[in-house]
């Protein structure tokens, strides 16, 4: 052999240890406690927005939003919207000119598929107008205002972004009744009784929840063609009073959630200090100073607090927000560097270590934020939700993995409401790794309700969240693998839970299928496994009635005795005879299995 080749020999042996070493990365253990930290997981947090009957379904998803943008102008006599900043600020009817019929439809699809709607009512003060033979209309149009920088060259040429090719300014002074019509609380209450008389009142199976409208404080930016100054903090307080009177007059049992900010700086500031700060600077912000220079948002609940709605009714039900990650994870961008801190960057929803990577710069701790808001400045218990996340990724399985995460989280937490923005295309990952938690089979076996300790080294790298169904008493555990290479063996320690020899296991890799693996042993109160790289892995082991009931049929007899004996003289593995739970199977052992066949009590521990 000639030295080159033997070079070419080693370099080869090199690279393959080389792979093999990185195909493996450091082992894990999730240590579970089925005892502890035990509380229920709201089945709302596993809610989407525009799903239709079919994904709704599909996912097992109770929850089904109507919102956005452009829901807070729609006009409902007239079945139309404005797109607002979304989409040059035109006035568009949908095909049907039947009033109200987007939401009657949105409802009876949500219906269908077992999920209640939530429908967002329009505060911001304009709905949509049409033109004649209900045609569009722009806000800015070019023909009145002049050339803009951008406009719907396509398919609407005349509407314009509202901002100048002349100055590269916005467009002041434009007349909102242009494409659209004046609408106060009065003209939505006949839009909420002819909700209540189509679907009946929240009690009897109508509409539940009502949203009173979307990301206020941003109103001066998305809808500036009709509220161009900010929003202050006393006109979203009168605001949400009145329309909260007028929901709870139609229906008292209805729910009102809001207030529905966008993200952090709607939560310190009020839309007018947003706008104010852009244009002089955040030294001194003029609304929140006349308010006791209290954060917008404790301010608002403290407000609310003080009122009562329709005959002594709370004026809000359920308090939340909207979050979106700052840092670039919503999109498609799935270079390394964005992989990772989709990783990270979910430890914002409840880590109080974590600082926010983004211009937020400093602890989010989003969930149990909000959970002491409630409680400090509102009624507490008051339930608490994020009606619009994405940490983006949709077709990538990093987008699956992060989205699994953030269920888990939300059922760690204790969350009370969520939906995602949007509902994930069938095809991708993402919608997958919801069925992961809702309908992992096919014939809708779900996640458990019961939320228990799980505890990992690293979030980072391997988050894990557990859970006991109420169902049938099996503990349910989601695994999921976050290194963007290489596999990782984990152990799953188990503590006080009596579990079978056996557990079932589905899987979702980068494939992009939700697959059934062969059963795992669970032996000496754990399992061992690898999981992939990027997956997400979920075990589902089943309980015994007894832990002296070996086989799992449900008696303690001879059967267990002799079981007992097998795993004591090392004729069988040690897995389901160590009630000592000291590692070992022994005579003392086999004589609790005897002393509970006998009619005496199961004795586990040491």
């Amino acid at each position: 052999m000639s030295l080159d080749l033997r070079r070419l020999r080693t370099l080869a042996l090199f690279l393959a240890a080389a792979g093999t070493l990185a195909a493996q990365n450091p082992a894990v253990t999730v240590s579970i406690d089925a005892s502890a930290n035990r509380h229920s997981i709201n089945p709302n947090i596993y809610g989407v927005a525009y799903g239709d009957s079919t994904t709704l379904a599909q996912l097992n998803v109770p929850l089904n939003r109507l919102g956005g943008n452009n829901t807070s102008r729609y006009n409902w006599q007239l079945n139309a919207d404005n797109r607002a900043a979304d989409w040059y600020f035109e006035s568009i009817g949908y095909p049907s000119a039947t009033a109200g019929e987007v939401a009657d439809t949105f409802i009876s699809n949500s219906k269908a598929a077992n999920a209640q709607a939530m429908i967002t009512i329009p505060m911001v003060g304009w709905v949509a107008t049409l033109g004649s033979n209900r045609g569009k209309l722009a806000s800015f149009s070019q023909a009145k205002y002049g050339s803009q920088t951008g406009n719907d060259w396509q398919w609407f040429p005349d509407a314009g972004n509202g901002i100048l090719s002349s100055t590269g300014q916005p467009v002041t002074g434009n007349d909102p009744n242009d494409a659209d019509v004046p609408a106060d609380s009065t003209y939505q209450q006949a839009w909420v009784q002819h909700m209540v008389g189509q679907w009946g009142g929240a009690n009897g199976g109508g509409l539940r929840y009502y949203i009173l409208d979307n990301e206020h404080s941003i109103w001066h930016s998305t809808h500036r063609d009709v509220h161009p100054t900010g929003a202050t903090m006393d006109e979203i307080e009168t605001k949400m009073l009145a329309y909260a009177a007028m929901i709870k007059t139609a229906d008292p049992a209805a729910l009102v959630v809001g207030p529905e900010e966008w993200g952090w700086s709607g939560y310190l500031y009020s839309g007018y200090d947003q706008q104010y700060g852009s244009l002089h600077g955040w030294s001194t912000l003029p609304d929140r100073n006349a308010h006791g220079g209290m954060d917008y948002l404790p301010w608002l609940l403290s407000q609310l607090k003080q009122n009562t709605v329709a005959g002594g009714l709370a004026p809000l039900d359920v308090f939340t927000v909207h979050y979106y990650p700052q840092g670039g994870e919503f999109g498609n961008d799935t270079s390394t560097a964005t992989e990772l801190l989709r990783n990270r960057s979910t430890r914002s929803l409840w880590d109080p270590n974590y600082v926010d990577e983004s211009w937020i710069g400093t602890q989010v701790q989003l969930i149990p934020r909000l959970r002491n808001w409630v409680n400090t400045y509102y009624v507490p218990g008051t339930p608490i939700g994020i009606t619009e996340y994405n940490w983006g990724a949709e077709s990538n399985i990093n987008g699956a993995t992060t989205q699994a995460d953030i269920l888990g989280i939300f059922g760690g937490e204790g969350l009370d409401l969520a939906t995602r923005w949007t509902t994930p295309d069938p095809a991708t990952p993402t919608f997958k790794a919801i069925q992961m938690y809702r309908n992992y089979d096919g014939a809708k076996s779900a996640f458990g309700d019961t939320s228990v300790s799980a505890s990992v080294p690293n979030p980072d790298n391997v988050s894990a969240f557990a859970s006991v169904r109420s169902s049938d008493g099996a503990l349910t555990v989601m695994a999921i693998n976050k290194y963007l290479t290489g596999s990782t063996p984990v152990t799953l320690s188990l503590a006080n839970f009596a579990a079978a020899p056996g557990a079932h296991v589905w899987q979702l890799t980068a494939s992009n299928a939700i697959q059934q693996l062969a059963d795992v042993a669970v032996s000496s109160g754990g399992i061992t496994a690898t999981l992939p790289q990027q997956s997400i892995t979920l075990f589902v082991i089943p309980a015994i009635a007894h832990a002296c009931d070996l086989n799992g049929d449900g008696a303690v007899n001879v059967v267990d005795v002799q079981i007992a004996i097998n795993q004591a003289l090392g004729l069988a593995a040690c897995t389901t005879a160590d009630l000592q739970q000291n590692g070992q199977c022994n005579v003392i052992d086999v004589q609790r299995i005897i002393n509970m066949a006998l009619g005496g009590s199961c004795v586990t521990g040491p």
